[in-house]
């Protein structure tokens, strides 16, 4: 190569990097304008007509600025994480890496709930009359309760449930049930249980990542995955819970996609468990479908497709054996739905509004990471098949199904707000996309994730 070649192509290279700033400076800005839009107009529609029913839009939070025990806790690990995340996550061995995330993250999401101190960030969150507690008593024969489920579904039925035990199927209260039931009842243990399971959602990431062939891409990823701003809804919330089920099941499926899985039939049937246990927690887990066909797409084999199948069908045939139909109790939630405040929540606001929640909830890093991944779409099935490409092929498919999950999902009209802590399983899919960052700039995008999340916690008091 001559000089003035070498020199064009020096100058060539410094000019794609400067268009891929200015793309990722402008995607960012018009993430941030999209959140203050919705949250100008939504202030002035909750103001003029009160239809909301959330008094910091797009956001069910109130503005509260304050501080907690967990403030000097959620600061210095934001600076241990921005400062020495990016490096420790390059040269930790895998499985200490894999150990290391979980560990962090429940440290950095417990931080975050003690900020709101440790009766309303932790032990009494989970006791509102709307949430799944109120309901443990109803549970002594579990049978009945499974078989009359559906009968106290509609406000204007006996008994009907509360909120959520009515919203979801019954899964989710017999999470709680059952934790009862070994002696860890009341609204501490529950916030607990939501905290380390929740915050094990990352960890589960990084191994489906490596079991696809985008390890290199997943360590890049790590640091992000715990400082994600999601993390303030996973401290406390059951959708925490839930995003893990479905990570956990999510990663077993690709663990079992691989050639080198040691146990592929049993994995994928436990994969399959999980997976169909995510659909008895929330009805619309059923979009976490679409990531499960991404991921084998991504493996490039339908292999553990029937075990998994069948793990699944286990977990539905179970239920409907206890006289729990899917079907019937999704027909009468949609109804319920419509009993309550989303009669009256306007489509036309949230059906746009939802995406600026998830510009928060998933942090600037991961937006504009989305914008690169989606720019790699149209030539990432090719490059599933070389090892160059390989690793931004199978992140970039990633999130774009989480994205399409997204989508679907505001489009359904059944999101109707409070999606910063019901979109925390497709949500927590959108993290890889900060592998596509440079890595020169990681510090600075962690910076800004965690100056997020701590900002939403000591200057909100989230309702969840």
């Amino acid at each position: 190569m001559t000089q003035p070649e070498l020199h064009r192509k020096v100058r060539d290279g410094v000019d794609a990097r400067r268009s891929e700033f200015r793309a990722d400076a402008l995607v960012a800005a018009l993430a941030v304008l999209l959140f203050a839009t919705a949250s100008v107009v939504g202030t002035w529609i909750e103001s003029a007509h009160g239809v909301l029913y959330v008094a910091w839009p797009p956001l069910y939070a109130t503005w509260l600025p304050h501080v907690g025990p967990g403030t000097v806790p959620a600061l210095a690990l934001a600076l241990v994480v921005v400062l020495h995340g990016p490096s420790v996550a390059r040269a930790l061995p895998w499985r200490p890496l894999v150990w290391s995330v979980w560990g962090v993250s429940v440290l950095w999401t417990t931080a975050l709930a003690l900020v709101d101190g440790w009766r309303r960030g932790i032990a009494d969150r989970l006791l509102s009359p709307y949430e799944y507690l109120a309901s443990v008593d109803r549970f002594h024969d579990v049978g009945a309760a499974l078989s009359t489920f559906t009968q106290h579904i509609l406000v204007g039925q006996p008994d009907n449930w509360p909120t959520h035990v009515a919203g979801h199927p019954p899964g989710a209260v017999l999470t709680f049930v059952a934790l009862d039931r070994i002696g860890l009842g009341g609204g501490a243990w529950a916030g607990i249980w939501c905290v380390v399971v929740g915050a094990s959602a990352g960890a589960a990431v990084l191994v489906a990542m490596r079991a696809l062939g985008a390890e290199a891409a997943a360590r890049r990823a790590a640091p992000f995955l715990v400082l994600v701003p999601a993390a303030v809804w996973v401290g406390v919330s059951a959708d925490g819970y839930f995003a893990a089920v479905t990570a956990w099941g999510l990663a077993l499926l690709a663990v079992a996609s691989s050639p080198r899985a040691r146990a592929p039939r049993s994995t994928a049937l436990v994969s399959g468990v999980l997976l169909g246990w995510s659909v008895y927690l929330s009805y619309g887990l059923v979009l976490i479908g679409v990531l499960a066909v991404t991921v084998l797409l991504c493996a490039r084999t339908a292999r553990p497709l029937p075990y998994a199948l069948a793990g699944a069908l286990a977990v539905a045939a179970a239920f409907t054996a206890s006289g729990f139909w899917w079907w019937e109790g999704y027909q009468l939630l949609v109804e319920r739905y419509y009993q309550g405040v989303a009669a009256v929540r306007p489509y036309g606001y949230w059906v746009w509004a939802n995406l600026a929640t998830v510009c928060l909830t998933a942090g600037l890093a991961a937006v504009v990471g989305a914008r690169r991944a989606l720019a790699r779409v149209p030539d990432a099935v090719r490059g599933l098949r070389r090892a160059p490409s390989r690793e931004d092929a199978v992140t970039a498919l990633l999130v774009t199904a989480a994205l399409c999950a997204v989508a679907a999902a505001t489009l359904s009209g059944m999101s109707k707000g409070e999606t910063e802590r019901i979109w925390l399983p497709f949500v927590l899919w959108l993290v890889p996309a900060t592998a596509l960052l440079p890595v020169s700039h990681h510090r600075a995008w962690l910076a800004v994730q965690a100056g997020t999340a701590l900002s939403v916690n000591h200057l909100l008091l989230t309702g969840w």
